[in-house]
């Protein structure tokens, strides 16, 4: 194994090729024009590689095949050769290259029966996207001379409940795909061999936006090849299926002026949004806004909750990627518009779990009479039902809270209220700049739910670097913002 040739393809690019020949192009000869990786992808991302650190436990006493860096892959190739010759049983990161295709393997194992291959996901399920991905490192390492008898995908059992130490033989489930990679494999030659061929090409493929840039994931070649759609198009039609969006645009639809109402199918919710957009106007059902608004019950309480979830759970008593309370916020509301505000968060350390905290100030805070409205009730019924089973002392105080609850999202959902400026979302997002302009997120660092909650979970396990002190303000002032917006919105409501 004196010198390898350069490699063309790799996993991922073999996988990117699969879901789209320009994506794979654009990735190898025009990278420059990549979309940004958001802070929320590079935690998933942070996440996958911690899980695939953990899984090694699972086979303890292996020997790290990893390269010195991320664009010197072809040193793990030789590496794990060098292992193999040594007689070694445990390899991570074992490396193989073979028909100018490298691919890396999380785990090789050899026992009684022979290798075993284990590839590890930090997904709750096997996908058709992972067995793909299993056939092409088995085709690369079994060409490499390696008999494989079996490969596997190793993934997170969303059922396991932590005590203690993490028990990595119940946080794991692995699944043996040999059969269905068998399946595959006879097409995976010419397979290889037609995205080399795209690669080669000294043009860029022709293809148009289609359902194949966001499945099975989202392209990070969007912001090139979408350039040509509008921030607001037929795409954002809420809860048209997807095939009839590539339908409309397939006509050369693209605003939604351009739909013709006479041959489009839409629902009476999707009608009134396309409708509200040409005409610009604004639809408001007084009777029933009037009927919700009057049938409230004072002191009124404005109330949402964040939450954090990982892979990992981090605390005893709870369950991978099961979405754990660290924050509220709450405004309260007398007869005469008085307002009061009171919140909660928690402090972000691994040995203290945050909810019983929270839930008996949240008590403490919610007293006893009036209504509680929250937005998108789902969410915090959900969360506060965790919270009985996980504390059945504070049962009937939580099923009390509960039944308090109100949805202030109900009115927009069903477009009792609607103007064009929502674009066909009833998100809070989209009804607080519709209806009370002067209120906005973006002067605040932290803008959204998903970057709340990836902050407060990177602070947790110790992977935050940034000024801790001035984050928390920055989690309150976002936090506090949704229950005013709630206030300020019902105060619209009313009027």
């Amino acid at each position: 194994m004196n010198s390898l040739p350069k490699y063309i393809l790799s996993k991922s690019t073999f996988l990117k090729g699969l879901q789209c020949e320009k994506a794979l192009y654009l990735y190898k000869h025009h990278y420059n024009l990549k979309d940004n990786i958001s802070a929320q992808q590079q935690a998933i991302f942070n996440q996958g590689n911690a899980v695939g650190e953990l899984a090694q436990d699972l086979f303890q006493g292996g020997v790290d095949a990893s390269p010195s860096s991320y664009f010197k892959m072809q040193e793990s190739v030789y590496k794990t050769k060098e292992l193999i010759d040594a007689g070694e049983t445990i390899i991570y990161e074992a490396t193989f290259q073979y028909n100018e295709v490298l691919a890396a393997l999380d785990i090789l194992v050899k026992d009684k029966e022979g290798w075993k291959a284990y590839e590890v996901k930090s997904s709750t399920k096997v996908s058709e996207t992972y067995i793909r991905d299993a056939a092409i490192q088995y085709y690369t390492i079994k060409n490499s001379g390696i008999d494989l008898k079996d490969i596997a995908i190793v993934y997170i059992n969303n059922q396991y409940v932590k005590e203690g130490d993490i028990d990595v033989h119940k946080l794991f489930t692995i699944e043996s795909v040999m059969d269905q990679v068998l399946e595959l494999l006879p097409n995976i030659p010419n397979e290889v061999d037609r995205l080399k061929g795209v690669i080669r090409s000294s043009e860029t493929p022709k293809k148009d936006i289609g359902p194949h840039c966001s499945e099975p994931y989202d392209c990070d070649f969007k912001g090139t090849c979408w350039k040509h759609i509008p921030e607001y198009s037929i795409f954002n039609i809420s809860r048209l299926n997807e095939n009839k969006k590539f339908d409309l645009y397939n006509q050369g639809v693209v605003s939604l002026d351009q739909i013709d109402l006479k041959t489009t199918k839409l629902n009476s919710n999707q009608l009134l949004q396309v409708q509200s957009e040409i005409e610009k106007t604004t639809h408001i059902n007084h009777d029933e806004i009037s009927k919700f608004t009057e049938g409230l019950k004072y002191p009124l309480y404005f109330l949402d909750f964040e939450t954090m979830a990982s892979a990992i759970p981090v605390y005893n008593n709870s369950r991978p990627y099961q979405q754990l309370v660290f924050q509220y916020s709450l405004h309260i509301q007398n007869k005469n518009g008085e307002t009061v505000h009171c919140e909660y968060l928690a402090e972000p350390n691994p040995n203290k779990d945050p909810r019983e905290a929270f839930v008996s100030q949240l008590i403490e805070n919610c007293g006893s009479v009036g209504d509680i409205l929250v937005y998108n009730i789902g969410f915090e019924r959900g969360k506060l039902n965790d919270l009985i089973s996980l504390y059945p002392k504070y049962s009937s105080e939580i099923k009390a809270i509960i039944c308090r609850l109100k949805d202030l999202m109900l009115p927009f959902q069903k477009k009792w209220y609607y103007t064009p400026e929502m674009r066909g979302s009833y998100s809070i997002k989209a009804v607080l700049p519709a209806l009370v302009p002067s209120l906005s997120y973006d002067n605040l660092d932290i803008k959204d739910g998903g970057s709340a909650s990836t902050i407060f979970m990177q602070m947790v396990n110790g992977t935050y670097d940034g000024d801790y002190e001035k984050i928390k303000a920055d989690l309150l002032a976002y936090c506090k913002l949704d229950t005013w917006a709630m206030v300020e919105i019902l105060n619209r409501l009313k009027e």
